[in-house]
């Protein structure tokens, strides 16, 4: 047997003193739709609705164990590492200072100190997490108190190996397919480098944020890489550079096994799990689910893994995903229209909308024009291919208009 596997298999059992195994759930709807077994292992359903907790509390276990005076613990995070990290402070009785950032949502802050309580301090600071980062570690050193990294630490990738470890148990057998997320890495590696050892024949895909594609970036390269500027949305995985101990150990991994998924499709993924299952999934807890349309030819009558990876999801929110996923699928778009301003002008761009066409939007960006103005309009439909007959008629009746649905830097200023 190798160390790690038993290091794995021991720390899956050390958490059972804080939560049973989140489910393993095989999916009807989806298994259906691909004609294979697909199976969701459920970390959404973890006390803190995340897997962020298994390497938090592994890694807080494990250094009591060598260093039981130690009863300070620091990490720097804006979401699931810091629920993990508060709930496994009030476990162990220790103390948790949590860092961050200054524009963290309340439902956030509230939500961490729900689960420390008297146990963790909360400390806003810093605009962005890199200043946030630096805060927390600057403070750590200056307490003398043990700095809990979200992915690039052993100890962490042990306790989200207990997510593989947990696979093999529930389902009796391995799986042909493994899908994971990836963001830091740290799940990754941890699940792999257990897999690897105790089921060989697995086969596995990745899947990130196109917006943080860091695992992508540090293939390309032969090693971690900054990315220069990421996409935000996807905030469980977004991560500009992937942990140097994950990639480590993921250094087998070659850029075919690696899918990229685009956030606004991410946001149908969402809707549709949320609808037809009753399932809340954040949107890194999607990737793994998005990205079976673009495996649906290999995976038939094949079983299927795919690792829901948190549902920490603020509803206010849905309305930013349900209009991301409808520009996604074609159903709504947003158009620029050079208006003539004449009596009856706006008539005839009315008689062109289709019986199920509705209009979202409609605001005059040049309130002064004299012989022309440009309307920003939004329209909502119920067939995508509704547009290309407007667009048609738009052309025949001579209207001038710009489709800017997929511009981001107008989208940014004017949607």
């Amino acid at each position: 047997m190798s160390r790690f596997a038993d290091h794995a298999r021991a720390s899956t059992a050390a958490l059972r003193d804080l939560f049973p195994e989140t489910p393993l759930q095989r999916n009807d709807h989806l298994s259906a739709r691909y004609g294979a077994e697909i199976w969701l292992k459920r970390e959404d359903l973890s006390p803190v609705r995340s897997y962020k907790i298994r390497g938090a509390f592994t890694a807080m276990r494990k250094e009591r164990a060598i260093h039981p005076e130690q009863g300070h613990f620091v990490c720097a995070s804006a979401g699931n590492h810091a629920q993990g990290v508060a709930f496994a402070c009030r476990h162990f009785g220790v103390k948790g200072t949590i860092f961050m950032p200054v524009t963290t949502p309340q439902q956030k802050i509230d939500k961490t100190r729900t689960f420390g309580r008297e146990s963790i301090e909360i400390v806003l600071v810093g605009d962005y997490f890199d200043q946030t980062l630096a805060a927390s570690q600057e403070f750590c050193e200056r307490v003398s108190g043990h700095f809990l990294s979200p992915f690039d630490d052993a100890d962490v990738i042990e306790g989200q190996a207990s997510v593989g470890v947990e696979i093999l148990v529930q389902l009796g057998r391995a799986p042909d397919w493994v899908v994971l997320p990836v963001g830091g890495g740290g799940l990754a590696a941890g699940v792999t480098a257990y897999l690897r050892q105790e089921a060989a024949a697995v086969q596995y895909r990745f899947v990130e944020p196109v917006g943080g594609a860091s695992l992508t970036a540090a293939i390309a390269t032969g090693g971690p890489t900054t990315l220069k500027k990421v996409n935000s949305f996807v905030d469980g995985a977004a991560v500009a550079r992937i942990g140097a101990l994950p990639f480590a150990r993921l250094d087998w991994v070659t850029e075919d096994m690696v899918l990229r998924a685009p956030e606004d499709r991410i946001c149908g993924t969402m809707l549709e799990m949320l609808n037809v299952e009753g399932i809340v999934l954040e949107p890194a807890g999607a990737l793994a689910v998005d990205v079976l349309p673009e495996l649906a030819a290999e995976i038939v009558g094949k079983t299927v893994v795919c690792v829901t990876s948190g549902g920490n999801f603020d509803f206010e929110r849905l309305p930013e995903v349900k209009e991301r996923a409808q520009r996604h699928a074609g159903l709504k778009k947003y158009f620029i229209l050079r208006m003539p301003q004449r009596p009856g002008a706006l008539r005839e761009f009315l008689s062109m909308l289709g019986p199920h066409d509705d209009i979202a939007r409609f605001e005059y960006l040049k309130k002064s024009a004299r012989n022309f103005g440009s309307v920003l309009i939004g329209i909502e439909t119920r067939e995508a291919r509704g547009f290309s007959a407007l667009t048609e008629q738009l052309d025949a009746q001579g209207f001038a208009y710009r489709d800017i649905t997929n511009d981001e830097t107008l989208a940014e200023f004017l949607i």
